[in-house]
């Protein structure tokens, strides 16, 4: 029997005889039938760091730099957190890539962070209760809340923040009010475009499903034992899938979305080979190395077949996103732009496997900001087994170097933004966000 290789590869949506009536997040593919033709185990790829220097406006050195150090902060920032304890407020990289900041209740505990080679700052709330806040936006909004593109924890600001489009401030703050979150908690953002399914109606690349009477064509993320894992959306479980030569290639056997993630699993046959590396639609297969999740603050690369590779910083994390399906909740927020077609495609930062695309806004000529799916928790909900090249870098035991830029001025007490200058007026709110 021939054998067929699966990496982990990006895909696209295409519809068969008249036009297909659904609409998903972000799906990946177009420059079909290329393969990648160079593959590499080094823990970063170099074609990856030549990406972030394109996108992020920085040096091979500091793209190098910067991948080391977001894998140091990761640690550090896991083993704050549990000595921390109940104190603990979150962690992110400054602006320069370099800077693990790390936020606390307890200015006691200062000492114990800046001797783990991190930058303390002092807030007012801590995670948990920003994450309690965030929970109580999702269980209170309804249908007509939609119309909100969403809302995330904002750690560095120490506020959980609601997006709305301009004009819609006051629904935002009514939200808010109905879920019990404090003026000086939450704050409201506008933005310009909602998120939006970034569906592709054309013909190309890596596996195909039925969907809504026509073949959606989905993106693979990342090779896991038995199989992959892509984007929920692009299947229901039991749902057959097929490769681009129309070959049966394996069945959804678990999929979620809308809901609390937006994550599926594809069980591949016996004659499918899966590999751990990802292809960046320009001849190579970039190695996947683990699955270390990056700190909000740290660059991060995704691969998509209609648009390639392209990279970015996390804006932030634990974001519920408002699609027409339904919402979706859990997801990271990123400034890496996509197009139709690139959903389901896998998120690098180094060679560590960070979550397969969901859904965006804007396109990669005029830039705009796109979620994905983290993988640490479709791996965790469906016990699952990366595949890897054995070449992930081992966090280091202290911090590499820091890029010459200074630290930003440590917080003391609450954040600049919180009170009634964060645009929810007096505290009086109208209760008609429901209707």
């Amino acid at each position: 029997m021939q054998r067929r290789t699966v990496v982990a590869l990006a895909a696209t949506v295409t519809a068969a005889g008249a036009a297909v009536a659904f609409t998903l997040p972000s799906m990946a593919g177009t420059n079909a039938g290329r393969r990648p033709a160079s593959q590499s185990t080094g823990a970063v790829a170099p074609q990856l760091l030549a990406a972030m220097q394109r996108d992020l406006g920085v040096s091979a050195d500091q793209a190098a730099a910067r991948v080391k150090r977001a894998a140091w902060a990761s640690g550090v920032a896991a083993q704050l957190r549990s000595a921390t304890g109940d104190s603990y407020a979150g962690s992110w990289l400054g602006k320069d890539g370099t800077t693990l900041n790390i936020a606390i209740t307890d200015a006691g505990l200062a000492g114990r962070v800046r001797a783990a080679g991190a930058t303390p700052r002092v807030v007012e709330r801590s995670v948990a209760e920003l994450d309690s806040a965030k929970r109580a936006l999702d269980a209170e909004a309804t249908r007509a809340d939609r119309d909100l593109p969403g809302w995330y924890v904002d750690v560095a600001a120490n506020q959980v923040v609601i997006q709305a489009l301009p004009g819609d401030t006051e629904h935002a703050e009514e939200l808010a009010d109905d879920a019990g979150i404090p003026d000086a908690a939450v704050k409201v953002v506008v933005t310009k475009a909602a998120p939006k399914p970034l569906a592709d109606v054309i013909g190309a690349e890596p596996y195909f499903v039925n969907l809504g009477g026509g073949q959606a064509r989905c993106s693979i993320g990342f090779a896991v034992e038995g199989g992959f894992v892509t984007a929920g959306h692009c299947g229901a479980e039991g749902t057959r899938t097929t490769d681009r030569e129309n070959l049966d290639q394996g069945v959804v056997v678990a999929s979620v979305f809308p809901g609390n993630a937006d994550m599926g699993v594809v069980q591949t046959n016996a004659g499918v080979t899966l590999q751990p590396f990802v292809n960046d639609f320009d001849g190579n297969a970039l190695p996947v190395g683990g699955s270390t999740e990056a700190p909000v603050g740290a660059a991060v690369c995704r691969s998509g077949s209609t648009t390639g590779t392209f990279c970015g910083t996390i804006l932030a994390k634990n974001q519920t996103v408002n699609y027409p399906e339904g919402a979706v909740t859990g997801l990271t927020r990123t400034d890496v732009c996509a197009e139709g077609g690139d959903s389901g495609g896998p998120w690098l930062s180094g060679d560590q496997a960070q979550g397969v695309t969901s859904g965006g806004s804007g396109d990669c000529t005029v830039g705009g900001e796109t979620f994905f799916q983290p993988i640490t928790e479709i791996l965790e909900t469906n016990g699952l087994t990366l595949l890897t090249t054995g070449g992930g870098a081992a966090v280091a035991a202290a911090p590499p170097a820091e890029a010459t830029t200074a630290p930003p001025a440590a917080a003391t007490g609450a954040p600049a933004g919180n009170g009634n200058g964060n645009g929810r007026g007096n505290g009086h709110h109208r209760r008609g966000h429901r209707n």
